[in-house]
């Protein structure tokens, strides 16, 4: 029956389990009883004073006049006495002391045999040559309480690691049917005055564990940053299996093995252990294994330079702190190594320097362009600046070759391209230049996204990975709409005539696309007032209260200050609105936007608060600060990225985002903070499907691997090329023009409409290619600085051109004398009930409900709303397919909603009719395609069907089927051309062949010009 014995289970034997395996690792073993002779029996001491003496012996020497010195043993024991006797006013303070004389070894005065002084250093850990220390262990490791009572003098750890006989590693261990944070709680009464705060004054790592959860901290870790540590190495993982034989491996063997292997915790404790403004931190993981990639990516070189790349660790998991342990890696690791942290905005430059000073890294902060030339020539080591500083540096000539300076680059996709990195990189000629983003940039993935963009991805840390380690909270999602409708459609059209009967036709078409677009973006008063409504009552039942604040994301300048106005009006909630200068654009605010409300606002904080700098600082402040003034903070667009204020739960969002300004904007509430379960984002502009877009669309980017982008360096030079040939066809449209410096030429020349057009489209393919060209790393390979200033010159002057075309030929009008009238008609006739409808359930943004919340709406009406929200969305996104079909959906919708304000349509037979629009709309089933004839077997060729009908009215339907399926050929011979989009030649060809089949088959056409300018764009639209 020996052998039948169950498996044993309790705290001794994972105890015993684990010495073995750190014997294993070179720790060499002292029993209880020995640790105790090692201390003389004075368990007040936490110092194995024999080990410690006999160690420091061996490491310490110094070299005067070319003979080898030893330290006496007195100097040994005093230094020994000085380390223990620290003491600077509470345990964390005394930790510091203590760390940084491990770190930075002190200096000893010594007398020398030709009777001068002088002094040396002695360190009590040799780091840079890891085995010259030695490793020991032991358990039930006993130390006397600060305040003994009788029934309990001492404390007893389970574990303790030694380096040269000091404690550096504290582990408490609990049973498997225990939770570790038992352990941790353990760790934390410990460390308090009336317990053992001596044996924490030396530790560095603090390790609570069971078999299965272990996880680790630092001194002073309150329980929420006890971590969990994922390997990476490889290595390290196989070096697991061969060290343990009998038995499968935990989780607790797994991370003895990552922390406490002897190199490891050498490491960890010199590079990624700080104080960060006087609080202890020990890296996350990502962290770690992102600093150790950069160390091994530097060491290769790409022709002069190291090798750099990108680092993408999602918002809230340490990216800052990340570039501090860096930083201080690159300066121990590579000789006269220089560091340059550049950022793309003030605030953010203040707060990474304020970062790096708090952690103890000697910073520079560059206040003007001269200012970091002065610091770059001499020879600043650690230098903060923004990147629009170096235009100064390029002017002044500034060349630093050296390929020992490191560019690291905060938030790298608002600062990786255009002239700013290209004079960085002018600058900087050699340099090895690192990006750190929590949100790299889309676009296409490859030729000009983030990753490409730095050469490489270096580490990856996603937000599904930092949720699931908690190192964010989740964030739930509520999706609310205003419910807003025409009152009187004929009454806001008759005005609409009255404010535009002095326009000429082109006139009346630019306003009423600019109405358009203004209605789009822009509310009504009832709409504010409902929403104000609405987050005063979430905010008052849900938020306050519980110790957090909230945050609003307006969509531009002028709604923020109506909105604060009316918060204000109210009293219900203390807001503060925070905006940039008038004259910076921000949101959908033009920057010559100089409506009184804002005018006002910047007037009066001026008044009160003297500077934007002291109002920043104050709102800064008081939202940040528990008991802050501030509960709600509305923002435009500046604190929607790089402000860090974990007190905020709510982001109510009333703005159009997507991508990866979207995901920025969402984690400004997932950070974490003391009673905080989740980040929660109240949605009121329908943003369900851009954000599941973003999730989606980030989640693939994360399996991105180096082979995803091979070949898409030769594809951007490619690119590049097509700058020259789009200029020189603008060009070419003037070369009849005498007086080419004469603007007043231009303009007569361009006296017809039609040329007007052709200008209009060459200048923006033109501005297309060069704003491609000019985010492009390999742009100087293919155009010099003096082709790209020309380019940009004549681009100057062709948008004065352009501008002044429009106005001399009546072809637009100015916005702004209109606008105040606009906002009237939304005031007047765009109505609400003053309700706002929930339209989804709050649910996990980053789970499967996510996914199926639309379908669980929760009312006929609610449903009906978002469906009718979304197809209206997507049909005018997908319009220029075919626009044919797609004004029948927008008319139906209108006939719909009719309906049902009308009472025709109970709320069931309002969300069938939506579902069946709905369903027209996005799927591509059966019944769809057996509504056209069989022939029409494509979307494309069901656009040029349903659209194309009325310049062939007098053929039969046969016929113009035989006429759809024609045009459907000859794009399908054009589209296997390279860029065929763009290219002139191609689009002329297709045009020539289809008005040559016209003609050969005697079919007769309306408006020749016309239909063929409709089924090029059809086309265009329709096929990649």
């Amino acid at each position: 029956m020996k052998n039948n014995l169950p498996p044993q289970t309790s705290e001794n034997s994972l105890q015993q389990k684990s010495l073995k395996l750190l014997q294993k690792l070179g720790y060499e073993l002292i029993t209880k009883e020995q640790n105790r002779e090692f201390r003389n029996n004075n368990l007040n001491d936490v110092i194995l004073k024999g080990i410690a003496a006999k160690q420091l012996a061996k490491i310490n020497s110094y070299i005067y006049k070319g003979e080898v010195f030893e330290f006496s043993k007195a100097d040994i024991e005093r230094q020994i006495y000085n380390l223990n006797t620290l003491a600077a006013g509470g345990l964390l303070a005394t930790n510091k002391k203590i760390t940084e004389s491990f770190l930075h070894a002190p200096s000893v005065e010594q007398n020398l045999p030709d009777g001068s002084k002088k002094s040396f250093s002695f360190k009590f850990i040799d780091f840079d040559n890891f085995e010259n220390n030695v490793f020991h262990v032991t358990e039930e490791f006993s130390v006397e309480r600060s305040v003994k009572t009788e029934a309990e003098k001492t404390r007893r750890a389970d574990i303790v690691l030694f380096i040269n006989g000091f404690p550096i590693v504290v582990i408490e261990l609990k049973k498997s049917d225990v939770e570790v944070s038992k352990g941790i709680s353990q760790l934390i009464e410990y460390q308090a005055d009336k317990e053992i705060p001596k044996l924490f004054e030396f530790a560095q790592l603090l390790i609570a564990a069971n078999n299965h959860s272990p996880q680790y901290a630092t001194t002073g870790s309150p329980a929420k940053y006890f971590l969990t540590w994922k390997e990476e190495d490889q290595a390290l993982i196989q070096q697991l299996d061969s060290l343990i034989t009998n038995r499968k491996p935990s989780n607790l063997d797994s991370l003895l093995v990552s922390l406490c292997s002897k190199s490891r915790l050498i490491e960890m404790f010199r590079f990624f252990i700080l104080f960060d403004n006087n609080i202890k931190k020990v890296a996350r993981y990502q962290q770690y294994y992102a600093i150790s990639a950069i160390i091994e990516n530097i060491s290769h070189y790409e022709g002069a330079s190291r090798k750099g790349g990108l680092i993408w660790h999602t918002q809230g998991s340490g990216k800052s702190l990340t570039m501090v342990m860096a930083t201080k890696y690159l300066q121990k690791k590579i000789e006269n190594a220089r560091i340059v942290v550049v950022t793309d905005r003030k605030d953010l430059d203040k707060q990474i320097s304020d970062t790096f000073k708090n952690s103890e890294v000697e910073v520079v902060k560059a206040t003007t362009g001269r200012n970091l030339i002065d610091e770059l020539e001499n020879g600043t080591s650690v230098i903060t600046s923004t990147i629009h500083k170096f235009e100064t540096a390029v002017k002044q000539n500034c060349k630093l070759e050296s390929s020992n300076i490191f560019i690291l680059v905060d938030e790298s996709h608002r600062s990786q391209s255009g002239d700013f990195h290209r004079a960085m990189k002018k600058v900087f000629v050699n340099g090895c230049y690192i990006g750190f983003t929590g949100t790299p940039l889309l676009k296409s993935q490859k030729s000009d996204g983030s990753i490409t963009k730095f050469n490489g991805l270096i580490h990856k840390y996603t937000i599904d990975q930092a949720i699931k380690d908690n190192a964010v909270l989740p964030l739930l999602y509520e999706a609310r709409m205003v419910d807003q409708w025409i009152t009187d459609e004929a009454a806001l059209n008759r005005r609409f005539a009255r404010y535009t009967n002095d326009l000429n036709e082109d006139q009346k078409k630019d306003l009423e696309q600019k109405w358009v677009s203004f209605r789009n973006v822009a509310s009504s008063k009832q709409r504010l007032e409902a929403i104000v409504f609405d987050i005063e009552d979430h905010f008052t039942k849900n938020i306050r209260g519980q110790g957090f604040k909230a945050m609003f994301a307006t969509n531009s300048k002028v709604e923020a200050v109506r909105f604060k106005k009316l918060f204000d009006e109210s009293g219900l909630i203390n807001s503060a609105v925070s905006l940039s200068a008038p004259d910076v654009k921000e949101g959908n605010t033009d920057v010559n936007d100089t409506k009184k409300e804002v005018q006002a606002f910047w007037k009066d904080m001026l008044a009160k608060y003297g500077s934007e700098k002291a109002y920043n600082d104050y709102i800064d402040a008081e939202f940040k600060a528990d008991d802050g003034d501030i509960e709600l903070l509305i923002v435009v667009d500046k604190l929607l990225t790089g402000f860090d204020a974990p007190i905020a739960q709510v982001l109510y969002i009333d703005k159009e985002l997507k991508d990866h300004t979207l995901l920025q904007a969402i984690a400004r509430v997932n950070r974490l903070y003391e009673g905080k379960d989740y980040g929660l984002i109240v949605d009121y502009r329908g943003l369900f499907e851009n954000l599941d877009k973003a999730l989606t669309s980030y989640g693939a980017l994360a399996g991105y691997d180096e082979t995803d982008v091979t070949g898409t360096f030769a594809d951007v030079r490619n690119e590049l090329q097509k700058l020259k040939t789009s200029f020189s066809q603008l060009q070419d449209l003037f070369k009849s023009i005498t007086h080419k410096n004469d603007q007043e030429s231009y303009e007569v020349y361009l006296d017809s409409k039609e040329k007007r057009q052709e200008f209009y489209k060459s200048l923006n393919t033109f501005a297309r290619d060069l704003a491609f060209s000019l985010g492009c790393d390999f742009v100087n390979n293919i155009y010099s600085e003096d082709d790209l200033s020309t380019f940009k010159k004549w681009l100057r002057f062709y948008n004065t051109l352009r501008k002044s075309l429009r106005i001399r030929y009546a072809e637009s009008v100015d916005f702004a004398q209109y606008e105040q009238r606009m906002q009237s008609l939304l005031d007047t006739y765009i109505g609400t009930e003053g309700e706002v409808f929930q339209l989804s359930a709050t649910v996990d943004m980053f789970s499967q409900d996510f996914k199926d919340e639309v379908e669980n709406l929760t009312s006929d009406r609610a449903r009906a709303d978002a469906i009718i929200s979304a197809t209206t969305k997507y049909a005018k996104e997908k319009r220029e397919i075919n626009p044919a079909f797609y004004d029948r959906i927008a008319e139906k919708i209108k006939e719909i909603i009719q309906q049902y304000k009308e009472k025709r349509l109970s709320e069931r037979e309002f969300l069938t009719e939506a579902q069946g629009v709905y369903a027209k709309v996005k799927e591509n089933n059966e019944a769809i395609l057996a509504s056209y004839p069989s022939q029409i077997s494509s979307k494309p060729k069901q656009s040029f069907y349903d659209s194309l009908k009325s310049y062939f009215e007098t053929s039969s339907e046969d016929r113009f089927i035989q006429i759809v399926c024609y045009i459907d050929k000859v794009f399908a011979k054009y589209i296997k051309k390279p860029n065929w989009k763009n290219n002139i030649d191609v689009k002329n060809e297709i045009e020539q062949e289809l008005d040559d089949y016209l003609f050969d088959e005697n079919i007769e056409v309306a408006e020749l010009d016309k239909f063929l300018q409709k089924a090029y764009e059809l086309g265009v639209n329709n096929y990649d």
